[in-house]
């Protein structure tokens, strides 16, 4: 069985920029991750969000998910309300397995990002 954690970094960095003052709440992306049969699918909301804005990787046991989300006003604008949040949102997933980085997908939807990322039977010993 293999155990699903949460770089627990990350949390640390928003702590510590929530007490210097940052007058803006960060926000982690919020995920879901699931193993179904030989992959993962990590299901993560990016809504507003440009594909191009988004970066995936998977690196041995490790994926990460990073989403840059920039306002939607122009610097010439005269802005009313400014709540969404926004900058740069990263979350890692760790496997207890090897993962195939040279298979994973990636598909943007109606705000929702989902990957697969199929395990690599190759690394574990299938072979040899």
């Amino acid at each position: 069985m293999s155990l699903l954690g949460f770089d627990p970094p990350q949390e640390l960095e928003s702590a510590i920029e929530q007490a210097r003052g940052a007058n803006r709440r960060t926000y982690a992306v919020p995920l879901e991750a699931y193993r179904r049969g030989d992959q993962y699918v990590l299901v993560a909301d990016a809504p507003g969000v440009d594909i191009r804005d988004i970066d995936v990787r998977v690196e041995r046991n490790v994926v990460t998910i990073t989403v840059q989300r920039r306002p939607a006003f122009a610097p010439d604008d005269l802005v009313l309300v400014d709540e969404r949040p926004r900058g740069e949102f990263v979350r890692r997933l760790l496997v207890g397995e090897m993962l195939d980085s040279s298979r994973f997908t990636a598909h943007l939807g109606s705000g929702v990002l989902t990957v697969l990322v199929p395990t690599d039977h190759e690394e574990g010993g299938a072979h040899g």
